[in-house]
């Protein structure tokens, strides 16, 4: 992107519609996103949570800093590099996010490292799990250290000189390298090269312990401990781990790309030698060689982020996969059947849409199975010789995903088959561009969307030929058809065969795959076109109702809350007197105690053993508490940038269970936190009764989970509407 392109960029980020917002009323979004991860490090530090879940959480807050400084920094130094001074509708300029943006993080940094290293790191040994240098490892674990040195890394290093007639190496993203100082014993000068830690074996080595228990060396570790076997006939002086990070903001003008397929290649190719954006180094690395990186790498000072421990440690994340730990883990929840596709006995099962024909089935994922639902519905409809078109958006899916098997064996059967494949999901290009082929290999229609516009909807048409007719058959859900996030993400799906929503569902993918810019649909809510319009309405009807004296309520469920608009509607409903509940994991830009709003706005944020992940927006609306769900946050880029689809529910008794849903964020003393008014968020606490014990949990996760086990009966009675 141009330095041109990228002022007009900021200067329409700046105002919303033409407006210029008050700076005062809107929280920094880089600041925002920092706060959900310090909330998500403060799991890492609750005593309450299983050892090795608060190393999985350090691993988690560290990936997350990791993409940060890829999409946020990077895009955010650009800038700076093209001039603009104003970006945000808080009114920082994007060099004062990036002075900001460093203070928080090497306050956060310091807290990861005492955190890890200082309490969780020792803890682990008293339950047999020893983290050593491989100087203190006995001569038995040296020996099997060593093994494996010579057999499984050594084959894969390459050291690479740095000298005159040797240009300073490509260090690729996210890879550890170390910084060798050498003397040569020939000559007696020094010399300098690069060893890069392989990234395609694991990072730490384990080991027999004595007496029983695990020992995990760095591999990083044993290899400085050989750099003699790789560097015969010279002295290692010093040896130094250092990490960087590369900008992954790079973006190309979709307008002007003939194929959009060939344009990501290109922008991966792109990124991959795209500039650094900061660099990690071992706090005791001599200034002379820390001068020699950060002058070859381009980088200031102020890019430079120290310690003593060691470094990328989003990889601690798989210390909490290691046999024989289970006590420190979280106990093992499997997801279970939905009731109403549960299958006792040994009678042949029911057709899935049979049982969707009788009515709409919500699915409450990781509490409901994933597979016995959603990969059932796709595998039922690839082999049922009466279906007859299936058609699906894929925004992101796993590498081995059965239902994106289950679509090639229908094509392969004849069956018609068009996939929605979204190749812009960031960090996700790839997988979806080999997908892309070899379901167009597999005979499966393939299309990547309208140019300008991501295509974020979770969307599935079954088209089956029947006695009375063709009928269609939908899932709409909150997350994506990955197996994998759905065992670790909160979202909600819903199954139904309501011939309206078949019809809009056709409609929208004739939108997608076709052209038909006029389109208009009878019930689900199609972004951009008008999304946004629906629910500012619902809003300002609500503000109406309050005004007239009348019962006025608003709960949205959201991963982020950035929109300016929306923003300033929900504060003028507030100051008319609507009660609003926003439950936001991740970023919000809304301020609370804003003037004139009085209490009538509380934001929650849900940070547990789950991800929050589902959408859910609900409206009193004059008592008919209408309902909606599906893929879109109150986000600029989801109301107008990207294809979204919000579904109202008509279900009564869904619609009970998401009142009961609701209930169970706002009344959760456990994992939910507080948006105050300076900013901060305050954890909510489960308090004491008059004997002294703690209050029961009633953390969200484990209410969803207890009542899923105890088998889906009757919702529980909410006040939600109260």
């Amino acid at each position: 992107m141009s330095k041109k392109e990228l002022k007009e960029k900021a200067r329409i980020a700046g105002s919303a519609e033409g407006r210029t917002p008050d700076p005062d009323l809107f929280h920094n979004y880089e600041l925002s996103l920092l706060q959900f991860n310090a909330r998500v490090l403060d799991e890492a530090l609750k005593e309450r949570n299983p050892l090795l879940e608060r190393v999985k959480f350090i691993g988690i807050v560290c990936s997350n800093l990791d993409e940060f400084y890829q999409k946020r920094v990077g895009g955010l130094k650009r800038q700076v590099e093209a001039g603009v001074y104003k970006l945000t509708v808080d009114g920082l300029t994007p060099k004062k996010q990036l002075k900001k943006i460093r203070k928080v993080i090497r306050k956060m940094d310091k807290t990861i490292q005492k955190c890890l290293f200082g309490d969780l790191l020792p803890a682990l040994a008293g339950h047999g799990l020893h983290f050593r240098r491989y100087g203190d490892l006995n001569a038995d674990q040296k020996k099997a250290a060593d093994d494996y040195y010579f057999k499984q890394v050594y084959p894969l290093l390459t050291p690479l000189a740095i000298d005159h007639s040797h240009p300073f190496p490509f260090i690729s993203n996210k890879s550890l390298s170390l910084a060798v100082e050498l003397e040569n014993f020939a000559s007696g000068g020094a010399l300098f090269a690069r060893v890069k830690i392989p990234s395609n074996l694991s990072r730490w080595i384990a080991l027999p312990e004595q007496g029983g228990g695990v020992a995990v060396v760095l591999i990083e570790d044993v290899i400085r401990n050989h750099l003699d076997h790789i560097f015969p006939g010279a002295r290692v002086l010093s040896s130094h781990v250092f990490r960087v990070t590369r900008n992954a903001d790079i973006s190309r003008n979709e307008e002007e790309a003939e194929d959009l397929l060939e344009m990501i290649e290109e922008e991966l190719r792109e990124r991959r030698f795209a500039e650094i954006v900061r660099v990690e180094m071992e706090e005791d690395m001599p200034d002379h060689i820390k001068a020699m990186i950060l002058n070859n790498l381009k980088l200031s000072e102020e890019d430079v982020y120290e310690t003593d421990n060691p470094l990328g440690m989003a990889d601690a994340a798989e210390l909490h996969g290691l046999e024989g730990f289970d006590k420190l883990r979280y106990s093992t929840w499997t997801p279970v059947p939905h009731p109403a596709f549960r299958h006792e006995g040994t009678d042949e099962p029911e057709s899935i849409f049979d049982i969707i024909k009788r009515g709409d089935v919500l699915v409450h994922h990781p509490y409901h199975s994933f597979s016995t639902s959603v990969e059932r519905f796709v595998r039922e409809a690839a082999d049922d010789p009466d279906v007859m078109a299936i058609k699906q958006t894929i925004y992101r899916t796993s590498d081995d995903s059965p239902h994106l098997h289950s679509l090639i064996r229908a094509a392969e059967r004849g069956k018609q088959v068009a996939i929605l494949v979204e190749l812009k999901a960031r960090f996700d290009e790839k997988r979806n561009i080999e997908w892309a082929q070899r379901l167009e290999k597999a005979g499966v229609h393939v299309a990547y969307g309208l140019s300008g516009l991501k295509i974020h909807s979770k969307l599935t048409v079954v088209v089956r030929k029947e006695e009375d007719g063709i009928r269609r058959y939908v899932h709409i859900g909150t997350g994506n058809y990955h197996p994998g996030t759905a065992r670790l993400y909160v979202d909600l799906g819903l199954f139904t065969c309501d011939p309206e929503i078949g019809a809009d569902a056709s409609d929208l993918f004739n939108l997608l795959t076709g052209f038909s810019p006029g389109q208009k649909y009878k019930k689900l809510v199609v972004a951009p076109r008008f999304l946004r319009d629906r629910m500012i309405s619902h809003v300002r009807f609500e503000k109406e109702q309050a005004r007239a004296g009348y019962e006025a309520r608003i709960i949205a469920k959201m991963n982020s809350l950035e929109d300016p608009e929306m923003i300033e509607e929900l504060y003028d409903a507030a100051r008319s007197g609507v009660r609003i509940d926003l439950i936001v994991r991740g970023v919000c830009r809304l301020r609370t105690g804003v003037k004139d709003t009085g209490r009538n706005i509380t934001v929650h944020s849900i940070i547990g053993r789950y991800l929050e992940h589902s959408r859910i927006y609900f409206f009193h609306n004059g008592g008919e508490n209408r309902y909606y769900i599906g893929s879109a946050d109150w986000m600029r880029r989801n109301l107008d940038k990207r294809v979204e689809v919000l579904l109202p529910v008509a279900s009564e008794a869904i619609r009970e269970y998401l009142a009961f849903v609701m209930e169970t964020y706002l009344s959760d003393n456990t994992q939910r936190w507080i948006l105050q008014p300076d900013g901060d968020y305050e954890r909510c606490d489960p308090g004491m009764d008059e004997s002294g014990k703690e209050h029961p949990n009633k953390g969200a996760h484990h209410v969803f989970m207890e009542h899923t086990a105890a088998g889906s009966g009757p919702v529980p009675a909410s006040g939600i509407s109260d």
